[in-house]
């Protein structure tokens, strides 16, 4: 019997699930009974038997030499910029290959045989996937595991979507959709609740995990499950929690600032353990061994909670502007919500959930397991799309960024709206720009802002066999689609002739860690003066385009023109020539209409003579 998994690939830890027939969901375990695999991938130096994933990976990079990599989803689908910048004071936990395409993260590893390679975020996201594919297969029977439904955070890009399905792919996987992750968790919360009656309502759902944040409203109602709006972080995790205690034991055995990758990577695991203790302790002593040297140094030292609370706060108090910004695009006040669900094993973190029950004014809600609810939410989604749930459920997501198109100008025409149900389509109609124009350049664009420069560039493609026609006879329908994974296909056709360009759009790199959220703060912070000098551009093409168009008819048609006529037609244009190098646009318009209305008679002379000309010689019948 084939079976669909749901699977959460996480930052730091990663789960399966099955589910099917009714019965809810269940995380699928190992041999030892755990269900959380790491999210760690080890490349020995002496490779025999291929790259060790998850608590095999820890174990073997105490024991050999070789690269341990870790959070790397992080870089999934970003360029190499944003691994160069993750650093703890000069130190980090892999090294990176040299290279002059900065397009992708690639990783120094070991190639088994005394040289070097480079790895991605995607092999090692392959690797991890690879491992619970095998996991599954042993605990079901019965054949190959091979449709998947991988979560993915909310505020993932295009790019970081497209690594991940990529991932999925080279695992092995039939990836029958990317799902994301707080739908996930309110999906599985949700159903649960209904077959207990209680299955309505407005939720927020805090989603935060190793490295990523998300923040989303949903509303529950008898088996329809809709996201009214998400907001989030790509760069905010437990990883930023565990980084100053690793600083700390770094500083206690001298390495502060000339730590290797592998001495990191002890720092960070043994980081890690404290943190969790001090989720369930009042202070832990933090003790160890880190190799410098060829000799073992021992760390030892007392952590409190109260003292990892001061040095988390900081980065905590970085969830509030998601969660305005998610409560603000739904509508809503934190008193309108009916509760708010946890989810992500940072949410353990007795300062996060104070932080929580603080900024939505309630206790969040603890019955979901924070671990587990995603991977059982993409379970539940797997069952239904391969057809082995029959359950009546809808689930509506949202596209997280804007999605549009340059035009005249420089300014950006959106064409899907951030917060979007998907998946969507949208469609609208340009024109010609200049006579005898026989191509478009239509290029994508992504974010808040109205000036191209402001937003992130996703694709470029020229549109050939436009007829070569006057400037604004010629009509091109560009058509945007967004399906459910939030991967976007562009497609532009020519009405008279049927010549269309279409392009799966799959940027080589992403957004950097801050950009998304830097995106949406700028868009707000400069929303009326964005909205000013978009206005103003748009006056200044279509400026522009009537002196173009003035300039062709007094060339054509300059013998109609009546005694004294051209003396003031051109006053009024060269008076518009000069508004258009100002930056009033109401002088602008005024100007505009003035030279429409000089030229209105002229206009009118034209056309009759147009029209006789196409009158000439022809019979009733002909007409």
């Amino acid at each position: 019997m084939a079976h669909a998994v749901g699977i959460d690939l996480g930052t730091t830890y990663s789960l399966i699930a099955v589910a099917g027939a009714g019965a809810p969901p269940r995380i699928l375990l190992d041999e030892n009974g755990e269900g959380r695999l790491p999210s760690a991938v080890f490349f020995a130096e002496a490779q025999t038997q291929g790259a060790v994933v998850g608590f095999d990976a820890f174990a073997a990079a105490r024991s050999q030499p070789g690269a341990l990599l870790t959070s790397t989803k992080r870089f999934m689908g970003k360029g190499r910029a944003a691994a160069a910048a993750h650093l703890v004071d000069g130190a980090r936990n892999y090294l990176l290959v040299d290279s002059d395409d900065d397009r992708q993260v690639l990783f120094q590893v070991p190639d088994g045989s005394g040289g070097v390679r480079a790895s991605t975020p995607v092999e090692v996201a392959a690797y991890v996937l690879k491992a619970l594919k095998d996991r599954a297969e042993d605990v079901l029977g019965g054949g190959a595991v091979a449709d998947a439904v991988i979560t993915v955070p909310a505020y993932f890009d295009d790019a970081q979507r497209q690594a991940t399905r990529d991932a999925g792919r080279l695992a092995g996987f039939n990836v029958l959709r990317l799902l994301a992750e707080p739908t996930a968790a309110a999906l599985a919360y949700g159903l649960d609740k209904e077959a207990q009656g209680r299955g309505q309502g407005t939720y927020a759902v805090f989603d935060l995990g190793g490295g990523t944040f998300d923040v989303s409203i949903l509303t529950f109602d008898r088996g329809l499950f809709r996201v009214r709006a998400t907001a989030g972080d790509t760069a905010l995790g437990g990883d930023d929690f565990d980084w100053p205690i690793a600083r700390r034991i770094l500083d206690a055995v001298g390495l502060s600032t000339t730590a290797t990758p592998q001495q990191t990577q002890q720092a960070l695991q043994m980081a890690r353990s404290a943190k969790e203790i001090l989720t369930v302790r009042e202070s832990v002593e933090v003790s160890g061994f880190l190799d410098v040297d060829k000799e073992r140094r021992s760390v030892a030292f007392s952590l409190t909670r109260a003292e990892l609370d001061a040095l988390m706060l900081p980065v905590i108090n970085r969830c509030a502007g998601p969660c305005e910004r998610a409560l603000v695009d739904a509508g809503l006040t934190p008193a309108a919500l009916d509760g708010v669900i946890l989810v992500g094993g940072s949410t353990r973190v007795p300062l996060v959930r104070a932080f929580a029950r603080e900024f939505f004014g309630r206790d969040p809600l603890l019955d979901a397991h924070p671990d587990e609810v995603v991977a059982a939410g993409a379970a539940l989604q797997a069952a239904l799309l391969s057809g082995s749930d029959e359950r009546d459920m809808l689930l509506l997501d949202v596209t997280p960024l804007s999605l549009g198109v340059e035009t005249m100008g420089g300014v950006v025409d959106k064409l899907i709206t951030r917060n979007a149900t998907i998946p969507c389509s949208a469609t609208h109609t340009f024109t010609t720009y200049a006579d005898q124009q026989t191509a478009m350049d239509i290029h994508v664009l992504q974010g808040e802002r109205e000036k191209v420069e402001h937003n992130k560039s996703l694709a470029r493609f020229r549109l050939r066999g436009i007829p070569a026609l006057g400037a604004g006879l010629a009509r091109v329908q560009v058509s945007f689609q967004l399906d459910a994974d939030g991967l976007l296909t562009v497609t532009a056709t020519e009405q008279a002739t049927g010549a269309v360009q279409s392009i799966e759009v799959k940027p080589s790199y992403g957004l950097t860690d801050a950009e998304v959220e830097e995106m949406l703060l700028a868009s707000i912070d400069n929303a009326e003066a964005d909205i000013t000098e978009r206005l103003l551009i748009e006056k200044r093409v279509e400026a522009r385009r009537v002196l173009q168009a003035t300039h062709k008819a007094l060339d054509d048609d300059g013998a109609l023109l009546e005694p004294g006529e051209r003396t003031s037609i051109d006053a009024t244009m060269l008076a518009l020539e000069q508004a258009i190098t100002g930056d009033n646009r109401h002088v602008l318009q005024e100007a505009t209409e003035a030279l429409d209305q000089v030229t209105t008679s002229f206009a009118q002379r034209r056309m009759t003579r147009r029209i006789g000309e196409a009158l000439e010689n022809k019979r009733i019948d002909q007409i």
